[in-house]
């Protein structure tokens, strides 16, 4: 079967052909053809969509779903399907399940349910047995069932000599080892950013010295040690300075940002709106400022959706008890063009995960394994619940205005579509 993509503008750096409206010919799961007109044949299936623009393949590097164990909250296989229709090719799946993604089989088990699928599920191992911070897992034979990171998702290691074997053992294997950062002692019983907001509110409060501590820890163990560290959905200033000077000495760090600490701040507070807690909170406008600067200027490699399903018994409780988190694949590409332009959005979801998380990289390119994400970039409308496709419907971004939305992919030989 081939699929001809008509009158498709092309945003892929790496491509002769960036910024150019082409014809795209797929056959097999391969471009045999760019052209300005390529001619449809019955065989053809011919997607002719408005204002169709594609790039290389989203990369989402932390989703949760329910399956197995919370399978109330998202399937696997739906999860797959919302990804899918959201824009993204590929997504690194959180070990936050019952049991939890710390052994070679688990591995081995979300490998096996999502076989064959458009969306490539990527598990994340768990870094410490049962995310408990105790003891280390088994990470080299995670591996190679096929885990492509390993970190505990929303727990920080605090256990800084746990934390230094691990950076240290995951050097035999190039592994890459996340740390959440999160100073649990600093932050306490907080529920929401440490400032006037929060205690106008009568709010307990999480310092931005919480994550900023812990990184600096965490900084200090991997100048020691080496290695490869990951540092997921920062959202402080202060964060982003320690990470940039990290990096002018050389060390092999890398941090991401979810798309909702790039847009949203603590004035969401008023109203007690469990949708709006999340983890890390959302902080102030100066370090919503400083986080797309670092997104710009490269500081910040990877935006995530974080996006993390929660049931509605979770989350419609009183604020201070509800569950953190908030569901974000749907709302994703719209929210960051909103302030970023398709070129950055494109390196920060496609092309610097894929380098940092070893994944294969292409270009769409003739003789290219197709690896697409289809999507208009000018549709404006505001987010609702009809735009949600996944089994929770914890959305952050309920009732904002958004630019721009996923059409779907073409992957693994496949081609999925919004209906």
């Amino acid at each position: 079967m081939s699929t001809l993509l008509k009158s498709a503008t092309i945003i892929d750096a790496n491509s002769p052909f960036h910024k150019q409206q082409k014809d795209i010919l797929i056959t097999n799961g391969v471009i045999t053809e760019i052209s300005d007109t390529i001619e449809v044949k019955n065989e053809y299936e011919v997607i002719s969509l408005e204002n169709l623009h594609v790039s290389t393949g989203w990369f989402d590097t932390s989703v949760s779903f329910g399956e197995p164990g919370y399978e109330e909250r998202e399937t696997i296989d739906n999860g797959l399907s919302v990804a899918a229709k959201s824009g993204f090719t590929k997504v690194a799946v959180n070990p936050n399940t019952s049991p939890i993604t710390d052994t070679k089989s688990s591995v081995e088990y979300l490998k096996h349910k999502s076989f064959n699928s458009a969306t490539q599920l990527l598990p994340i191992g768990a870094l410490t047995q049962q995310c408990k911070g105790v003891e280390m897992a088994e990470l080299f034979d995670m591996q190679q069932s096929g885990a492509i990171a390993f970190g505990d998702y929303k727990k920080p290691v605090e256990n800084d000599n746990l934390l230094k074997i691990a950076l240290l053992y995951a050097q035999n294997f190039d592994g890459l080892v996340l740390s959440f950062p999160k100073n649990k002692k600093i932050a306490g019983e907080g529920v929401a950013n440490e400032g006037v907001n929060a205690t106008k509110l009568g709010l307990k409060g999480i310092p931005a010295l919480a994550e900023e501590i812990q990184i600096a820890r965490d900084l200090f163990l991997l100048e020691y040690t080496g290695g490869k560290l990951h540092i997921p959905t920062i959202s402080t200033a202060k964060s982003l300075q320690l990470i940039k000077e990290a990096k002018a000495k050389g060390l092999n760090v890398s941090c991401s940002v979810a798309v909702h600490n790039l847009l949203l701040t603590d004035d969401l507070l008023f109203g007690f709106d469990s949708k709006v807690k999340v983890n890390p909170p959302l902080r102030t406008k100066n370090d919503v400022k400083a986080l797309q600067e670092g997104v710009k200027n490269g500081v910040i490699d990877i935006i995530t959706s974080d996006h993390d399903p929660i049931d509605i018994e979770d989350k419609k409780v009183e604020y201070s008890i509800a569950k953190d988190g908030s569901i974000g694949l749907e709302s994703a590409f719209g929210a960051l063009h909103s302030i970023f332009d398709l070129e950055t959005i494109v390196k920060c979801l496609s092309d610097n995960p894929k380098h940092i998380f070893k994944q294969e990289k292409t270009s769409i390119s003739v003789d290219q394994k197709a690896n697409l994400s289809l999507f208009n970039p000018d549709t404006s409308y505001e987010f609702s619940l009809d735009d949600i496709q996944s089994t929770s419907k914890n959305s952050i971004f309920i009732g904002n205005q958004l630019k721009g939305k996923a059409y779907g992919i073409y992957a693994n030989a496949k081609l999925v579509l919004n209906s």
